[in-house]
């Protein structure tokens, strides 16, 4: 099963980082959250990707060639220029890197990629959003339901800690939790290929265009996912992710 990320936005919420580079590529420990991304639907045996890309697309796929071609040992031999590899890159990935324009909106660039994808059930994320979601379990749930797509419902995190009180004394503290009401679109959502019809072109907003209209006609359902998400939208999301990365244990899937 394939697997769209969308790879292009600007990142202006993040504009500490993303005027150097794209969202993606900023760095969670010693890799982008990119390849954190790839590395979770790894886990899950998910490994023909395809980056719809925008914003310095260029320095993306300038990451993927070198990790490529440089992984592992080299030998160099300078009076030939010949090159040789003692090891294979430790993914086993296909990544197909396409350009689907600066100012694309979402459902745009997911229009754009089109022409390389299969006629069959694919997956969709963001690249900026880290997860434990059982995608075994979405796919099981998506292909149950019959309908023509499925959205990760998440609690989001809370921006400040949490009380829990008995009159006055405190019960329970608890330091950003995720919130205990509301859901929203964590991403990580599995479409059939029928999805593509419902977008009109370059200035089509996955939001609120496509997955709006797929719930106004009964085509929309929502596998929950209680355990660990969080996105990376400002540097205050980017410490606290390299935080939880370098204290050996990170809590999405794929972390190695």
């Amino acid at each position: 099963m394939q697997t769209v990320i969308l790879a292009g936005g600007l990142g202006t919420r993040l504009a500490e980082e993303t005027t150097v580079r794209p969202k993606p590529l900023v760095e969670i420990g010693d890799r982008p959250i990119l390849h954190h991304i790839m590395d979770l639907y790894d886990a899950h045996g998910h490994r023909d990707f395809v980056l719809a890309l925008g914003y310095l697309g260029h320095m993306i796929k300038r990451y993927v060639m070198d990790w490529t071609t440089l992984s592992g040992n080299l030998s160099v031999d300078l009076a030939s220029g010949g090159v040789t590899r003692d090891a294979a890159p430790n993914r086993d990935w296909r990544v197909s890197l396409i350009e689907t324009g600066k100012d694309t909106l979402t459902g745009g660039r997911l229009k754009r990629c089109a022409p390389h994808l299969k006629r069959e059930t694919f997956m969709l994320t963001y690249g900026d959003g880290l997860s434990n979601v059982d995608l075994k379990g979405l796919v099981a749930f998506h292909k149950s339901h019959g309908k023509l797509a499925t959205v990760t419902a998440v609690h989001p995190p809370a921006r400040f800690g949490e009380m829990d009180l008995n009159h006055h004394e405190v019960a329970s503290f608890t330091e950003k939790p995720q919130t205990r009401q509301g859901w929203i679109n964590g991403g990580f959502m599995v479409l059939e290929p029928g999805v593509l019809d419902y977008i009109a072109g370059d200035e089509s907003n996955l939001e609120h265009d496509v997955l709006t209209r797929l719930s106004a006609e009964g085509q929309l359902c929502a596998f929950r996912h209680d355990g660990f998400w969080q996105c990376m939208d400002t540097l205050r999301d980017v410490k606290a992710l390299t935080a939880l990365w370098e204290s050996g244990s990170p809590p999405w899937v794929g972390a190695r």
